[in-house]
């Protein structure tokens, strides 16, 4: 039920999750950051924080066609498109220590908040879901090798991180599907086949 945008406004949300979670003297009064990086942005990454990177996006395949909602002339639209969102959490710190106590703590706060109400996933830009939607949050499988390879097209020496997966984000077509009226006089017609 969510407009195109839903991909950014959930990695956004994720991020405001962190954000709001966060109190200065947690950490020996450090001013965390926290953002959405592209790969490029890890080639000068923040001093202290939490950083998200969206390095994949399937299709959720237990979802495959739900059924779209209806349009404004209360057509029925296309079928949703349901996306899983793979991403990976950093934390960024100078000292080993403090990084660590930042990695314990993000996935902390993402394990305490599995699920994301509309109203976060709205807030950086209004109106992307709708009032009911959630998006939830599940640990993510990428294996030490996997996770390597990721690192090996980022420019950055490999850092720890946590893989998490943004389960199902469900973006509505703007499209009414075609379609003639009900049915309503059947007519069969019958005839014989000829050869040739």
């Amino acid at each position: 039920m969510a407009t195109y945008r839903a991909i950014g406004a959930t990695c956004e949300a994720v991020v405001g999750t962190l954000r709001q979670a966060w109190r200065p003297e947690m950490f020996y009064n450090a001013s965390l950051q926290f953002a959405v990086y592209t790969t490029k942005d890890f080639a000068t990454p923040m001093e202290t924080g939490v950083s998200l990177f969206l390095y994949r996006v399937t299709l959720n395949g237990v979802q495959r066609t739900p059924p779209g909602r209806r349009g404004p002339l209360d057509q029925p639209r296309r079928t949703q498109l349901p996306l899983d969102l793979h991403f990976l959490l950093t934390p960024w710190a100078k000292q080993a220590s403090l990084e660590q106590e930042i990695l314990g703590w993000m996935m902390r706060i993402i394990e305490d908040t599995p699920t994301l109400p509309s109203g976060l996933l709205n807030s950086h830009i209004a109106g992307v879901f709708d009032s009911k939607e959630t998006v939830e949050l599940l640990p993510g499988d990428l294996s030490y090798e996997d996770m390597s390879r990721v690192w090996d097209v980022l420019p950055q020496d490999f850092h720890i991180s946590v893989p998490y997966i943004a389960r199902v984000v469900r973006i509505d077509s703007v499209f009414d599907t075609s379609g003639g009226g009900p049915v309503l006089t059947k007519q069969l017609d019958y005839g014989a086949l000829k050869d040739g």
